[in-house]
């Protein structure tokens, strides 16, 4: 185990693979989107990266042995660095694009009919692509969700994204959403999910399975304060697994739940995927219920 909390172990988004282990290596899971298209469980994140000269190269490196290994999915948003996120990650996908399923996030204040269009175009740019595969709303703001969508339908019309959907929306949010004229088409909803912030399975994460909505759980290790849980801790070793990989075997577990945590290192990317070939039996989940309750009411959701 190093100091990232994991135990050193060790397809394209669209590929038609099967899932768990293959001949002792392990192999992708994968969440449908309610259009059909299948995503691989485990993606990449990449807040607060882009931003030091001095780390590019081993950030690059870092994303594109994640798409080798098969966490094709990426995730960014025009926030991350005001951009210096988007260039860096289309740098490391220039020869790759193909293999990759591309996410990026407008701010609120960008997201009318005036002003989405060009935020998509400069997103596109930085990028280096002519398509995003999923355009998300990063949290909602004063823009009416109706515009939002009604703007967002225009650019998959165009080609400019094949998906869209939203982050840091709610249920009632997205009961609004879904009540707008297109917005029944949300692909995804990103939120913050993991063990210390369990609130979104009281209602959001059912209402949402109940109808296709998959979640995209970002910070899913607590930016690393899990890997560190003394009680995580313990109860990953006595499973011969490392706390981190817990947090994200206990998120994959679910059909659709799709984790993006963000690596430091190629190591750490790889040490990330192993957490596909940590076993959950009846009784670690239930050591993981003693430590982090499920939510016994409704809260507000959280964010970071």
């Amino acid at each position: 185990m190093d100091k990232t909390g994991f135990a050193r172990l060790g397809r394209p988004f669209m590929n038609d693979g099967e899932e768990g282990e293959e001949n002792g290596r392990m192999s992708m899971k994968y969440v449908e989107l309610p259009t059909g298209d299948r995503l691989p469980a485990l993606g990449q994140g990449t807040w607060m990266i882009g931003e030091s000269r001095s780390s590019r190269a081993g950030e690059i490196a870092t994303l594109q042995r994640g798409i080798d290994l098969g966490m094709t999915l990426i995730d960014t948003a025009e926030m991350y660095g005001e951009g210096a996120s988007e260039q860096l990650v289309g740098e490391a996908i220039r020869g790759r694009r193909e293999r990759v399923f591309l996410v990026s996030k407008v701010y609120p204040h960008n997201a009318g009919r005036k002003d989405l269009p060009a935020a998509c175009e400069r997103s596109l740019r930085r990028l280096g692509v002519d398509c995003l595969d999923l355009y998300l709303l990063h949290w909602r703001g004063g823009v009416p969700l109706a515009e939002t969508v009604e703007t967002f339908e225009r650019l998959e019309t165009q080609g400019k994204i094949r998906h869209w959907g939203v982050s840091n929306l709610d249920l009632g949010d997205m009961a609004e959403l879904c009540a707008a004229p297109g917005g029944d088409r949300v692909a995804a909803n990103q939120v913050l999910y993991n063990l210390t912030r369990r609130g979104v399975e009281w209602d959001l994460l059912p209402w949402c399975g109940e109808r296709g909505i998959p979640l995209m759980a970002y910070s899913p290790i607590e930016q690393a304060r899990l890997a560190r849980h003394p009680g995580l801790c313990a109860l990953a070793e006595k499973r011969g697994a490392a706390p981190a990989q817990l947090a994200l075997a206990w998120l994959l577990r679910h059909d659709r739940v799709i984790a993006i945590p963000k690596a430091s290192s190629v190591a750490h990317v790889e040490q990330n995927f192993a957490a596909l070939a940590c076993p959950l039996d009846a009784e670690t989940l239930a050591g993981i219920d003693r430590l982090f309750p499920p939510p016994k009411r409704a809260t507000p959701l959280q964010m970071l």
